[in-house]
């Protein structure tokens, strides 16, 4: 079950967000500079880093003015800092937040710095995330691109626009991924016009809240993963510096998405943080059923078609499976470029979920293969592995139907 979009009204502009989970503990989510709060769920990764958040704490999402489902602005009048702060005060009192810890997650940390010495009375903590303190580079401050540098990445990041653009920057360890690929360039598209990106990282060359660290006088707890390509690691070690009583946690990796890599790691130390204790790991080697499958002779098929067409067709494959397995209850691990690997409890659901599968893909004229093992199968970050694992998408015994 996905949560459900509301609007909250920031002067005249109405603010997407919602809530998750029912602990009494708040936590808003700063995004970075782009979000949408609905396409975020389509990504398996990203689903379970926000559901282990709202596991111990009442979680609220949104998507700042100009981006996401929120009301669009003109890209010469993006919201200031301050008035970012208006937009969570008013999520805050929609939601029914009278104080709320702030996650602030790369763009989003320094206004979540701002807001904290701005207004203390409705911040109960401040977790920091990949982020920094001054945008662009200077004598005191040599972790952020030079002016020159931060150019050149607007323009490339315009040109890429509409694509997975700079995903080998934000999302190194999945840079690979088809799948992965193919909902950051939706994410992307949903998130904001290609004017408007540009207009919100231009925006960011202004922000330089070092004056204010401080005066942050609440908790904070500041992560950063130590090669991270986005982000200067030595911008959070700045931070961790000059904010009074800091606590910092440097953690391995390279990915600047919170939710891609050791998404755990990063749970974990906010767990301990705001509640005091940390979840008990599950296990990792679990007995389950693996479902594999994959379209027959997909390489002819899409050079047949041709790009867009195959994107479509993937895309209507991609949404007719996963309608499959919410209604078999399966766990959909990864995409694997043309098929998906998902696991189940049980290998009669996995069996019926099969043939469904097979049954209605010939809806789109494509036949489907899949391959079903149960045995123990070890949990890892990017998928399954064990006896029960399979290797092939057409096993001994597996279901096809022609079209």
């Amino acid at each position: 079950m996905r949560p459900t979009s509301r609007y909250a009204k920031s002067g005249d502009y109405s603010i997407a967000y919602q809530v998750v989970g029912n602990a009494p503990l708040d936590l808003v989510f700063v995004p970075g500079f782009i979000s949408h709060v609905e396409h975020a769920w389509e990504d398996p990764a990203f689903a379970r880093f926000l559901e282990r958040l709202a596991s111990f704490t009442r979680l609220i999402l949104f998507d700042k003015r100009g981006t996401g489902l929120s009301d669009r602005v003109p890209p010469h009048e993006l919201p200031s800092l301050e008035q970012r702060m208006d937009d969570v005060r008013a999520v805050m009192d929609a939601a029914g937040s009278e104080r709320a810890a702030l996650f602030g997650v790369s763009e989003g940390g320094p206004m979540s710095m701002l807001f904290a010495t701005t207004y203390p009375q409705r911040a109960s903590a401040l977790i920091l995330y990949g982020t920094y303190a001054k945008r662009v580079r200077d004598a005191e401050y040599p972790w952020a691109p030079t002016a020159d540098d931060f150019r050149a990445f607007l323009d490339e990041t315009e040109r890429q626009w509409g694509g997975p653009a700079q995903v080998d920057v934000w999302a190194p360890s999945r840079a690979d991924d088809d799948g992965f690929r193919r909902w950051w360039a939706q994410f992307l598209r949903l998130g904001a016009s290609p004017a408007a990106a540009r207009a919100v990282l231009e925006m960011t060359r202004e922000i330089d809240v070092r004056g204010v660290l401080s005066a942050i006088r609440i908790p904070t707890l500041i992560l950063h993963r130590t090669g991270d390509r986005r982000i200067d690691v030595g911008g959070s070690r700045y931070l961790a510096e000059h904010i009074p009583d800091a606590k910092y946690v440097e953690l391995p990796g390279v990915d600047h998405l919170a939710w891609v890599g050791d998404s755990d790691a990063i749970v974990d130390e906010i767990e301990e943080f705001l509640t005091g204790a940390r979840q008990i790991p599950e296990p990792t080697r679990v007995l389950a059923t693996v479902l594999f499958t994959d379209i027959v002779e997909s390489t002819d098929r899409a050079v047949q078609l041709g790009d867009a067409r195959w994107r479509g067709l993937m895309s209507d494959h991609d949404r007719l499976i996963r309608a499959e397995l919410a209604r078999f209850r399966g766990h959909e691990v990864r995409t694997t470029g043309d098929g998906i690997l998902a696991t189940f409890d049980g290998p009669a659901r996995a069996i019926r979920c099969a043939c469904a599968i097979v049954e209605r893909a010939h809806e789109l004229g494509v036949q489907v293969r899949a391959g079903l093992h149960t045995g123990e199968i070890e949990i890892l970050d990017d998928g399954v592995a064990g006896i029960a694992s399979p290797v092939s998408p057409a096993p001994t015994r597996s279901l096809s139907r022609a079209p």
